[in-house]
Order: C-alpha cells, then structure tokens, then sequence
C-alpha cells in the first residue's frame, strides 16, 4: 500500500474535506483528489460518501481511518523520540492532568520549567476525563488514580486529602465552627456528586449532607470551589495541596477529612528516553518535594479551628 497515498486519505479523512487537506498538504484539490481514487482503486472499494456539505468516511473507510490514526500516532512518537537531544530540551510536550491540580497546583510552578528550558512548549490539557496514553492523546498524564492502562511507566508522586476549609474573613463575621454539628449553619461549598471526582472526596460530601446542610453551593471542579470559600460563600472541601498557595484559607474541624488519594504521573513505555518526559518527571518530583518542606515546616503556623 501506498504510504504517501495513506498520508494524503489520512488528512482528507481529518479534514473532511479535499480542499482543506489540499491546504494542509500543500497539493491541489485535483491532486488530492486523484491520490483518493487511485487508493479506492488499489483497494477496490470505496472510502468517502460525497455531497455538498464534504466528505463522510464509509465504513471501509473509517477501518482505515483508524489504522492511520494509529500509525500517525507511532510516527508522532518516533519523531519525538528522535527529535529529543541529550544536550538540549525543545519541543512539544502534552500533559494533561485535572482541571484542579492543572490550574491550582501546576501551572503557577511551571514558570520555573520554561526559565530552565525557554524552548520547551507545553500543551497543557485539563481534562477529568482519562486520556489514552498509548494511543499517544497526550504524553505524559498526573492522575488522582493508579492508570490502568497496559504499557505505561507510572510513579507514585504523593497522595491528597480532601478537608473542610473556611476564609479568614468568613469565619471573622461567622462565628468559629467547634464541632461537626455546626455545619448545620453553615452552607457547605463542594464538587457536585454527579461530577467526575476521587471516590474519598464524595464520601466525604455524603457525610457532610447527613448534617442537615441549609444551604449548598456546588461546582464541577475544586477551580470553583476554591473560588466559592475565598469569596465568603461557606466552608469548602478541597484538596490538601491547595493550602501552600492561598494563605487565607484556614483549616476547620480537623478532625474531619477523606480517606488517602494516591496521585500518579503515567507515561507510555515508549517514550521511556524522552528527554522531555524525564525533565518533566524531574520537575514535578522536585517541586512535590518542596511543598511537601514547606507543608512540614509550616504546619504549626496554619491555623486549624
């Protein structure tokens, strides 16, 4: 079969259009157009419905759509592979992560990354949904779960706790909360039930609501719940890792918190010598154990009530 011709099916099957992948291919449409029919010709079958609105795959089609995907996504892995310099550290490197510890842990360290290597370009992806590493959706994943998925490296970062947190300001006009009971009068800030979350963090919520909550405020990420207890709406569950950064928030009822959540960085077999993944590997490791210093250096400062 010809390679060049699966190239070109592969981009018009992307595109969903002749004219677009002629774009991206940098060929004519009439070139683009005879390379998909001498390939439906050498396969004796049909790969695209036409009509006004653009190109639907058949089911012959969509067979070799997704062996192209598959073997764009190898080449994608060998081209970084080769790409990566033992000397230097540049180009892409996706990973994804949850939209909380993306935005609230992540993010604002990695500035001390990009100083190391200015040519680095990272595709961050905040997703609660798990992304397939072996079919390379991302490279390089930090998850609130052991991955399942077969031919990954894995390493165990640290593990969270979800806890019950209040602004100082709250608490100031609120009156401080002595036991377990006073959550009744208060309104309790949480992740929604229904929304993709640790299985700890929801028992904890369960738990909280059998105390007769009046009121509630929920989210589809701990991004807005955070944002919910700094603006004074009620007492908040969040993750453990979050106090470091955002000194105003004080610990209530310490007594009360989720079972242990394991937090995992997941990449797949094949990029094993990617100097990108390592670097990163690196980073995140040294930053973990920084903030874990300073959690412990810091713990008889933060206030608990």
């Amino acid at each position: 079969m010809d390679w060049d011709k699966l190239r070109i099916f592969h981009a018009v099957a992307d595109a969903g259009s002749l004219t677009h992948a002629g774009d991206t291919l940098h060929l004519s449409q009439s070139a683009v157009s005879r390379q998909i029919r001498a390939l439906e010709e050498s396969l004796n079958t049909t790969l695209f419905h036409r009509h006004a609105r653009g190109l639907i795959l058949t089911e012959q089609g969509e067979l070799l759509f997704d062996a192209t995907k598959s073997m764009n996504k190898r080449l994608e892995a060998a081209a970084a592979r080769i790409k990566d310099s033992e000397e230097e550290v540049f180009g892409e490197l996706r990973v994804t992560t949850t939209t909380a510890f993306g935005t609230l842990w992540l993010a604002p360290r990695l500035p001390k990354l990009y100083e190391k290597y200015p040519d680095l370009k990272i595709d961050l992806m905040l997703e609660e949904r798990v992304l397939d590493l072996p079919m390379r959706e991302a490279d390089v994943a930090i998850r609130m779960k052991e991955p399942s998925q077969a031919d990954l490296i894995r390493k165990r970062l640290m593990s969270v706790r979800m806890r019950l947190y209040a602004s100082r300001a709250y608490l100031e006009n609120n009156g401080p909360i002595i036991s377990v009971e006073d959550i009744g009068r208060h309104r309790l800030i949480c992740q929604n039930l229904n929304a993709p979350q640790v299985a700890a963090g929801s028992s904890l919520v369960q738990h909280l609501m059998t105390y007769d909550v009046p009121s509630t405020f929920t989210v589809n990420n701990y991004f807005g719940v955070l944002q919910g207890v700094l603006n004074g709406l009620g007492i908040g569950v969040l993750p453990d890792y979050i106090t470091e950064d955002f000194p105003d928030l004080v610990r209530v009822l310490p007594e009360l918190e989720s079972g242990e959540v394991p937090v995992f960085l997941a990449y797949p077999e094949e990029l094993r010598q990617s100097k990108r993944i390592s670097i990163f590997r690196d980073f995140v490791q040294e930053e973990i154990f920084a903030h874990r210093r300073k959690i412990r250096d810091t713990t008889e400062q933060v206030p608990e009530i």
